[in-house]
């Protein structure tokens, strides 16, 4: 899942296939499609804005602990995250300190 057609075209040279979606709504709906219709994916892809434009629905697949695990990518302008963000990531989610 792309906020941006350059990023999915990426993905299908790689053999993933893809939506664009733009704004919350669509990426809402694109998210629950997957759930509901494609029980056999285990990672959905999305780039970090498209990930942005949804953060409830985002947060809410996480920590659901099923499938597909959700897994932000860069799009074809680099990470936004902060040079620490794998650092604070796992601080968040199991609560240890690597610092």
């Amino acid at each position: 899942m792309s906020d941006n057609h350059d990023s999915l075209v990426a993905m299908r040279l790689a053999g993933i296939e893809g939506v664009v979606v733009h704004g919350r709504e669509a990426t809402e709906e694109a998210i629950d499609r997957v759930i509901r219709e494609m029980r056999d994916v285990g990672i959905l892809l999305v780039t970090e804005l498209a990930a942005k434009a949804a953060p409830e629905k985002v947060r809410q697949l996480r920590q659901s602990g099923e499938l597909p695990l959700l897994v932000e990518i860069p799009d074809r302008h680099g990470t936004r995250r902060g040079e620490d963000f794998l650092t604070r990531y796992v601080q968040e989610a199991i609560g240890v300190n690597m610092g």
